[in-house]
C-alpha cells in the first residue's frame, strides 16, 4: 500500500540493474524504494529540474 500523497506504478527493470539497486541502497541505509526515488531526485537535479516543493503538512490541533 502506497504512503498518503505518494504515487504508486509498476516498473519493470533488468534483474542485473535491480541487484545494483538494491546494493546501493543497503551501502546507502535506505530502502529500494526511497533508493530509486533518491536516484530519480538526482537524475532530475542534474537536468536541471525540481520538483515543486512539498507543502507542509498542518498538525492538528492539540487536545
Amino acid at each position: 500500500m502506497a504512503s498518503p500523497g505518494k504515487k504508486s506504478f509498476l516498473l519493470r527493470v533488468d534483474p542485473a540493474l535491480w541487484e545494483e539497486i538494491e546494493r546501493l541502497a543497503a551501502q546507502e541505509l535506505r530502502s529500494v524504494n526511497a533508493q530509486v526515488e533518491y536516484l530519480l531526485r538526482e537524475a532530475l537535479a542534474r537536468r536541471g529540474r525540481q520538483p515543486a516543493p512539498k507543502a507542509p503538512r498542518e498538525k492538528p490541533p492539540p487536545g
